[in-house]
Formats: structure tokens, sequence, C-alpha cells
């Protein structure tokens, strides 16, 4: 069953979570150590207002058990979802601390921050559901368009995205990583 996510569902949530952004976790956590990420991006999750909230995310839940998951956001309010990081990171480093958190989203689309499913749970259809879900909301929104990134090196991903009728769209560096940006008409 997809729904939205609550706070209670953060201790499921947020290894998919990490599972999915990878290195992107630790710029938004504004640090290098991964347990630190953690509980800050936990308390991120457990806010609104930001990208990661708890308000941002689909969950596929099956007999109680978070087994997907999907951040996604108007791409028209990207930057102010990124706001709280930036200014954690600020308030944390002092205000000439240079940060570099790149706003992925794009306006006029509906943009896809994260998706992960539940290791266990892969090959089930549970990331098409769960994409397919964020395509209605996205409709419903006004969006006709929906976009992600993806790791540039990451060929199997990028191949399922451009079997769904993911299109490229250019390229992005966030950190030390390229990543392709793809986009996809919705009706």
């Amino acid at each position: 069953m997809i729904r939205t996510a609550t706070k209670e569902d953060a201790a499921q949530v947020m290894p998919l979570m990490l599972d999915a952004i990878g290195s992107i976790a630790l710029l938004l956590a504004g640090t290098l150590d991964e347990k630190e990420a953690m509980i800050r991006l936990e308390a991120f999750y457990m806010q609104s207002g930001n990208r990661i909230s708890y308000e941002n995310v689909l969950v596929e839940e099956r007999e109680g058990q978070v087994v997907g998951m999907l951040i996604a956001y108007p791409g028209d309010g990207a930057e102010k979802l990124d706001e709280p990081f930036l200014t954690s990171i600020q308030n944390e480093k002092g205000a000439s601390e240079e940060t570099i958190i790149v706003t992925e989203a794009r306006p006029g689309e509906y943009y896809y921050d994260a998706i992960a499913v539940n290791e266990a749970f892969r090959g089930q259809g549970i990331a098409q559901l769960l994409m397919q879900s964020g395509e209605e909301i996205a409709a419903a929104a006004g969006y006709s368009k929906v976009g992600l990134i993806v790791e540039a090196y990451n060929e199997g991903a990028y191949a399922l995205y451009k079997k769904k009728g993911f299109e490229e769209d250019g390229e992005l560096q966030i950190g030390d990583n390229s990543y392709r940006r793809m986009v996809k008409p919705i009706k």
C-alpha cells in the first residue's frame, strides 16, 4: 500500500534514503561522519519545509513494514527546501564557510529526489509503483513533467529510466560525483 510517510516511519525510511542518495547525504548534513549525518538527516526528516521532510515522502508499506520510498516535490520550491540545510551548515561552520549544496530540481517540473526499495523486496515493481504515484501527484498539481538525476556510472538505473520514458537532459556535478539529469513528460 502506497501512502504518505509519517514521522513514525523515520527508522525505516532513513536507511532507504541513505541507500538512495549516498554521498549527497554527507553534503546535506554538512559532515563527513556517516553516523552524524544519519542523526542530522533524521532530524530534518522529522521537520517540515525541507527536501527530505516526511511531508515529501511516499512509502510502500507491506505487512506494517516500509519496503520502499520516494522523496518527491515541486521543483519550483526546491531552493526554499534547501535553505534549512544551508542555514544549518552556515550556523555550524560560520557564515564565511563556502557551502556547496546543488539544487537538483528545476522550476516547472516535479522532482524525484530519491527512490529506494529494501533489498529483500527488489524486483517486485515497487519502485515503478512509487514513481507512478509520484506522476499522479505531479499531474494533479498541474505539472507536465517529472525529473530526476542518476549517477553517471549507473547504467542499469539509467536504462530502467529510459525504458520508463525518461530522456537525458544534461549533466550535474554534486560533490565529487557526476549525474545525468533525466526528464519525463506526463499526462
